[in-house]
């Protein structure tokens, strides 16, 4: 995990290593997001549209989440970047806003330099309310689980081939 500095506003990010495409990756977010619990139910308890629909850009969604043994919520409004398989989450309200001022999540996915798959680049820009706030690093760790929950279900949903022998 990289930060930048200690001060109040910062950013933090992670590549995490998948098996999906970027596009199949991204519209999780992009238009299915309705199953992210299905998918990641260990940590997504719900999420529901309170604004818009499941694909626009601009819709506001509602989300339940446990993190670290608890259970918390996030509104945010979706921003969408289909060039670049990139979905910004804009917090609105929330849970997190006890102790951040600005808190955004971005989920994006590019094609893998080693081959396969791609990379979830997986980032949180925020800003603290004060400077005794910790780095969010524990909701980067819940992005990481989803993330890896989501690429789970690909595989799971993928269907087997077999060998048949003549």
């Amino acid at each position: 995990m990289a930060a930048t500095s200690n001060a109040l506003k910062g950013k933090i990010e992670i590549d995490v290593d998948i098996k999906a495409s970027p596009t199949k990756f991204y519209h999780m977010f992009r238009k299915t997001a309705h199953i992210v619990p299905h998918c990641a139910g260990s940590h997504i308890q719900g999420v529901d549209v309170h604004e818009g629909d499941w694909e626009s850009h601009g819709s506001i969604k509602f989300w339940k989440y446990t993190v670290d043994g608890k259970e918390e919520t996030f509104k945010e409004k979706v921003e969408l970047d289909d060039e670049n398989n990139k979905v910004s989450l804009i917090g609105i309200e929330g849970d997190v806003f006890k102790h951040y001022k600005c808190f955004n999540v971005i989920y994006q996915a590019v094609p893998n330099p080693k081959g396969e798959g791609s990379l979830a680049k997986l980032s949180i820009e925020y800003e603290k309310l004060d400077p005794s706030v910790p780095t969010p690093n524990k909701y980067l760790n819940l992005m990481i689980n989803i993330t890896k929950d989501i690429d789970s279900h690909f595989e799971k949903a993928a269907p087997q081939t077999k060998t048949v022998v003549w």
